[in-house]
């Protein structure tokens, strides 16, 4: 399974931003998926994941109330909203699955396919 990132970018604190993860070379549809983040000089932090129905979904103590995470498995991608942006948010943004269920992803912190990541930088 290959997992590719778009919808990075620059934003002014207070702005919106949706980033997309599309899977491809294999049943994307079996898999808990995350968006993890990595800002220079801080541990990664997993802000969002959804288990592979899509009914179950986590969001971190810092994007609750302005992050939304949601999947449409007939076109293998799964989707982060992100309202609200603040300059802690800057981050590069990983998409990861993982196979096997939401609980099961949330008490790792490796998983099975990674993708490239996505720079979100957010000016003040």
């Amino acid at each position: 399974v290959q997992l590719v990132e778009s919808g990075g970018g620059l934003v002014q604190a207070g702005g919106s931003l949706r980033l997309s993860c599309v899977a491809s070379g294999g049943t994307f549809s079996t898999y808990a998926v995350g968006w993890i983040r990595q800002a220079p000089g801080k541990e990664r932090e997993i802000v969002a994941a959804i288990n592979w129905p899509g009914v179950n979904t986590y969001i971190g103590d810092s994007g609750r109330g302005r992050f939304t995470i949601w999947r449409d498995n007939a076109k293998n991608t799964v989707y982060l909203q992100m309202n609200s942006l603040k300059p802690e948010d800057t981050a590069v943004y990983y998409c990861a699955a993982h196979r096997g269920s939401l609980a099961d992803m949330m008490s790792r912190t490796e998983y099975d396919y990674w993708g490239q990541g996505t720079q979100v930088t957010v000016s003040s």
